[in-house]
């Protein structure tokens, strides 16, 4: 285990008070050793065995540099998925039979364990994803604050332990949530250690067992994962590790009867599917979190400066690979042309490169498909618009060896469907709204509903937002991030209609409830 020094203060995705100088120093020694590590064989963890691939490995290279291979990571078939869920199965009635408070000290090991390796667990993530130094950062803070926030609600709650009223003298009332059993854990790309360790740890926490696929780009963080919880002591087969493809690991995880309920955070099709195949003698659970087109609205009183930083912040951080990221501008035609002048400005500014980088905000997006898909949508944006800024490919350098983009900003017609469909490429659709009624009704008319934000000085457009925008997560006036910077305890990651599946989300309250079912014991005592 390797521990390093703390930073001044916690780096969250919009750290301010921080030594920097100290943590660009440890960043760059743990990015030396990672370097140093690359290429290496890693098998799938099943119990207490290492397995090897019984399908065609992944070959995993970085999106900065597709010739650097980080790692050969063995898939699973469904046969080792079928045994990954017998082994959580097994392993599932001893993890819940110890008291509570044991279960909440092993994984508050895990996240001192986070702790202890975040400079390393950072630099692999700004490796295998392209994130930013702040960002993989970010992410590594977030994995032990969930879990530290998930074990002081399963403390503050008594274990979900309560008396309840008698009746008759006679009789003694129990209330317990209980775990479901063996939870399916499916992770996205994005946030491959805060979602992957969010959706576990609850799980865990709750007493269930966790089988687990990470994204397909991203199985070194998943493995980093396992063995955090390994190493913390979680016991051999509650947390079980099987990277793969959708198509053949992860369908036959979530198909599998012996899965108990699913923890998904990834595209709505895939959610929608999972959500409808999932249920079949009864219904089980299916936390489902599936991204976003998220609005930011800019009226007529906006601090202008304010406003084209938030936006420029939340679409272009992570390359708007977030499900909370800005992707469309509703701006009242008042301000239009110098809210636009600054938004282009602060963008040209931002220092685009290789993400491992010092100061680099702008990296590469996370595969071809996604350069694909960013040239269909450039594409379309001149066709129905103006391109205010970007449109390309980037090209020279080093933006020749990755999966470089240029950050896009386009004038578009209030019609064009780039307003509407999720593209998680950095492309900015920017429209033109003349009243708050109108930029509600346009934000509203996509089908997901997660994060929105407003900037405005009116405090009676600001309660109409909240009463009447359609999103889980509302930001106004958030100059560090329009849309984005969600963190646990403080601002619950709830999507609402398209975006989510229970109305309760990470980072919130109400989470580790989800992953227990409610049991009423009643026993009638003998008369003494």
């Amino acid at each position: 285990m390797t521990t390093t020094a703390p930073t001044a203060s916690k780096v969250t995705y919009t750290s301010a008070d921080v030594d920097w100088e100290s943590f660009h120093r440890q960043f760059d020694e743990a990015l030396a050793r990672i370097r140093g590590r690359l290429g290496g064989n890693h098998p799938l963890h099943i119990g207490k065995d290492a397995i090897p691939s019984g399908g065609p490995p992944i070959v995993a290279t970085s999106p900065i540099d597709t010739s650097v291979m980080l790692g050969r990571f063995a898939t699973a078939t469904p046969e080792q998925v079928g045994r990954a869920v017998s082994t959580a199965k097994a392993a599932q009635r001893a993890w819940a039979r110890l008291p509570w408070s044991k279960r909440v000290a092993t994984l508050r090991r895990a996240a001192g364990l986070i702790r202890d390796r975040k400079f390393e667990l950072a630099a692999i993530m700004s490796l295998e994803v392209g994130k930013s130094r702040l960002e993989s950062m970010g992410d590594a803070e977030e994995s032990a604050d969930l879990i530290e926030y998930y074990c002081k609600q399963v403390e503050d709650a008594g274990g979900f332990i309560r008396s309840m009223a008698r009746v008759t003298a006679a009789e003694r009332n129990t209330d317990m949530l209980r775990p479901y059993g063996v939870f399916a854990c499916i992770a996205p790309f994005n946030f491959p250690l805060a979602l992957s360790t969010g959706m576990s740890a609850a799980a865990l926490v709750a007493g269930n067992t966790v089988v687990y696929k990470p994204a397909e780009d991203t199985p070194w963080t998943g493995l980093k994962l396992f063995e955090v919880y390994r190493d913390a002591g979680v016991p051999a087969g509650a947390f079980n590790y099987i990277p793969g493809t959708g198509e053949v690991t992860g369908e036959a995880l979530w198909r599998h009867p012996g899965v108990d309920g699913v923890v998904f955070t990834g595209s709505q099709a895939v959610g929608m599917r999972i959500y409808h195949g999932l249920s079949h003698q009864w219904v089980k659970p299916c936390l489902l979190e599936m991204g976003g087109k998220n609005a930011t609205i800019v009226l007529d009183t906006a601090d202008l400066d304010a406003a084209a930083e938030g936006v420029t912040r939340s679409a272009f951080g992570l390359q708007n690979q977030k499900c909370s990221a800005t992707s469309r501008v509703y701006v009242h035609t008042g301000v239009a042309r110098p809210f636009l002048e600054q938004l282009v400005e602060k963008t040209q500014a931002l220092k685009m490169g290789d993400p491992t980088e010092r100061d680099v905000y702008f990296g590469p997006v996370i595969n071809a498909a996604a350069v694909e898909r960013f040239e269909q949508a450039a594409s379309q944006a001149r066709r129905e618009g103006a391109m205010l800024l970007g449109g390309d490919r980037l090209r020279g350098g080093v933006f020749d060896r990755g999966h470089f983009v240029a950050p896009t900003i386009a004038r578009l017609p209030l019609s064009s469907t780039l307003f509407l469909e999720e593209l998680f490429v950095p492309l900015l659709a920017v429209g033109e709204v003349t009243e708050l009624d109108q930029a509600i009704a346009e934000t509203n008319k996509a089908q997901y509903g997660l994060t929105a934000g407003i900037f405005s000085k009116k405090p009676e457009e600001i309660e109409r937002f909240f009463d009447e925008v359609e999103a889980g997560v509302c930001y106004v006036n958030k100059r560090t991030g329009a849309t984005t910077g969600a963190w646990p305890g403080a601002q619950p990651f709830t999507g609402w209609k398209g975006s989510g599946s229970t109305g309760k989300g990470g980072c919130g309250p109400y989470y580790v409830a989800q992953f227990l079912r409610e049991q009423s014991r009643t026993v009638i005592e003998e008369a003494r």
